[in-house]
């Protein structure tokens, strides 16, 4: 007996199928993944129902690379060929990295594309194919769970992640072999998660403190729509860090030497580790140090003394807080609650010191460690289309403008930072020279004026456009990024149709504590930048008017000028050149004007000679309107 599928009129006969998808926050310190079953949203155990999986990856000669709880336990006796805290590598390059190497036990080696390499057993690798291990673990243990193949996930990033470091993220998804629905900002997760879309409007802080990573974004809720108002924070800033002092005090009250080998730091920044989770619970901990060949070291750390050791870095989270704030141009008695995301987040000092700067609710209801997967899980779910009736919008910022050089290495901001992604702006631009068929087109990243104080993260060239006079092209540049945060830039010549276009894909990203160091200098540069912008700009227009003076000098000067008015453009135009090399733009912008006053009698007598020759053997009556 045949059955029939009946279904409301106007509905397609095929029955809805719910496609697999999951959320994954790639963490510093442990990764999760989390799914929508049955309508509930929850992390993802592995066979040994543990949830979270060390974002470890141990490299043998001749075996498959080892991921997790096993990578882990080597940590301490093979951290060459153990590798943790990749998140930190991600987008960069190798200057970059060296600022960190003193606290990293690995041997780097520089790679053909600039992105760094790890030297292992297992033969070098890069950041992204590490972090592509654990992905791919967590791919294996979504589909075991769910039974299926995977048709999506959301991968989370931090929110001050720069362009080079959320395609690193994107491209170790790939290499997974995962389908990136979309890459979302952990604090955006960690707001969905606790189901901020489905209560009143509000402002909402998310403070995310990872293992090593630090954000905070301000988000406006109102209908179901998360407006990312401002976001701030440090790409070199987490539990790392703090593990870091206290493994410097135990290194001085154990009385160990600098120069300790790579099997004593592990051990010791395990032991670091171990104590200050210990001190979230309890007042005092005993710190037990197991080093190679000398006898242990065995001490007692308080929970006082742990904050007096790491209270300089959790003071340094309230700096983005308030620029936040600032860039929202909201207070924080406006703020009316505070979600805490990040492991490190359970450290009491840091709630204190955050509960009494926004003087608002803490919410910790979640756990801080998988907070942002299930939020990823739940964005995941209605990209690939099993809530089609969701009225969910995640309206994400970028977290530095993005611009264009132009002539005297200045920079023209085109998308602004904190713009709601995604988004696309455009801008026209212009020949500099007559006859010019080409532009070379090089974008940037920053806040400050000047090109050589921003990031550059490619060059692309314009090549077909017509010869015209200087100034007659119109070249159309329009920034498009996407619902990732990842930018392309196409050049458009508008007479012709002529396009060039590039997807940036810089193989590396901003360095320790540049992004703030970005923010902090275009604010405390920010007149010194005024004036240098001037001084270029005034330096491009004087030398357009040179350039275009000498060219119709040698075209008619013989035939229109005199030997006196000669002798007065030459001088003036002679003094302009001088004072152009000088740094005071009041000046060019004066000898500008004196080369504009003594040549204005010859640039009429040539306008007139312009529209003789043109008028030749025409009547009047043939130029009237109709």
């Amino acid at each position: 007996m045949a059955l029939l599928q009946i279904s409301e009129p106007g509905e397609s006969t095929a029955p809805h199928q719910h496609r697999l998808a999951a959320g994954i926050d790639l963490g510093t310190t442990n990764s999760l993944v989390a799914s929508v079953r049955s309508g509930v949203t929850d992390t993802l155990p592995d066979k040994d129902a543990r949830h979270l999986l060390p974002s470890v990856v141990r490299y043998r000669a001749d075996a498959a690379p080892v991921v997790g709880y096993q990578a882990l336990a080597a940590a301490t006796e093979d951290p060459l060929n153990t590798i943790a805290s990749v998140k930190r590598l991600m987008g960069r390059g190798v200057e970059d990295v060296k600022t960190l190497a003193e606290h990293l036990p690995y041997e780097f080696v520089p790679g053909s594309s600039g992105m760094p390499l790890l030297h292992t057993a297992g033969g070098d690798v890069s950041p992204v194919e590490v972090s592509a291990e654990i992905l791919r673990t967590l791919k294996t243990r979504a589909e075991e769970s769910l039974g299926g193949e995977l048709a999506g996930v959301v991968v989370t990033v931090p929110a001050y992640f720069d362009d080079a470091q959320r395609q690193a993220t994107k491209d170790a998804a790939r290499l997974a072999g995962l389908k990136v629905l979309r890459l979302l900002n952990e604090p955006t997760a960690a707001a969905v998660a606790y189901g901020l879309d489905q209560g009143g409007d509000g402002i909402t802080a998310i403070y995310d403190l990872g293992g090593g990573t630090f954000d905070v974004s301000i988000l406006r809720l109102n209908k179901g729509v998360f407006e990312v108002m401002s976001t701030a924070g440090d790409t070199a800033l987490g539990g790392d860090d703090l593990d870091r002092l206290v493994a410097d005090w135990i290194m001085q009250q154990a009385g160990m030497q600098a120069g300790a080998s790579h099997v004593d730091m592990r051990r010791l920044m395990l032991a670091a580790r171990t104590a200050k989770e210990a001190l979230s619970e309890q007042t005092s901990a005993t710190v037990v140090l197991e080093l190679d060949g000398t006898a242990n070291w065995t001490g007692e750390l308080t929970r006082d003394r742990l904050d007096e050791l790491i209270a300089p870095l959790v003071e340094k989270t309230l700096g983005p807080c308030r620029r936040a704030l600032r860039d929202a141009g909201i207070r924080a008695g406006d703020v009316q609650s505070v979600v805490m995301v990040g492991g490190s987040t359970r450290v009491p000092l840091v709630r204190e010191r955050v509960a009494g700067f926004f003087k608002t609710e803490l919410m910790v209801d979640i756990d801080p460690d998988r907070v942002v997967a299930v939020g990823a899980a739940i964005q995941a779910d209605i990209l690939a289309g099993n809530k089609p009736d969701s009225e969910m919008l995640l309206l994400d910022v970028i977290p530095l403008s993005l611009g264009i050089e132009t002539m005297g290495g200045l920079s023209e901001k085109i998308i602004q930072r904190n713009s709601t992604i995604p988004t696309a702006r455009a801008q026209e631009f212009t020949t500099f020279k007559d006859g010019q068929t080409a532009m070379s087109l090089h974008v940037v990243q920053g806040e400050r004026e000047l090109v050589d104080d921003c990031r550059s993260l490619a060059r692309f060239e314009l090549r077909g456009i017509p010869p015209m006079v200087a100034g007659a092209a119109r070249i159309k540049v329009t920034f498009q990024v996407d619902a990732d945060g990842l930018l392309s830039v196409i050049a458009e010549e508008q007479t012709q149709g002529v396009t060039s276009s590039i997807d940036v894909k810089p193989s590396y990203g901003l360095s320790d504590n540049e992004i703030e160091t970005m923010l902090r200098d275009s604010m405390d540069s920010a007149a010194g930048d005024r004036d240098q912008r001037r001084l270029r700009e005034e330096q491009v227009e004087a030398d357009r008017v040179l350039e275009a003076l000498h060219s119709a000098l040698a075209s008619d000067a013989d035939e229109l000028l005199g030997d006196a008015e000669r002798a007065s453009i030459d001088a003036a135009a002679q003094a302009l050149a001088a004072v152009r090399r000088g740094d005071d733009y009041r000046e060019i912008k004066r000898a500008i004007a004196a080369v504009e006053q003594a040549s204005s009698g010859y640039v009429e007598r040539r306008m007139n000679s312009s529209i003789r020759s043109a008028m030749a053997g025409h009547k009047v009556d043939e130029f009237k309107a109709p």
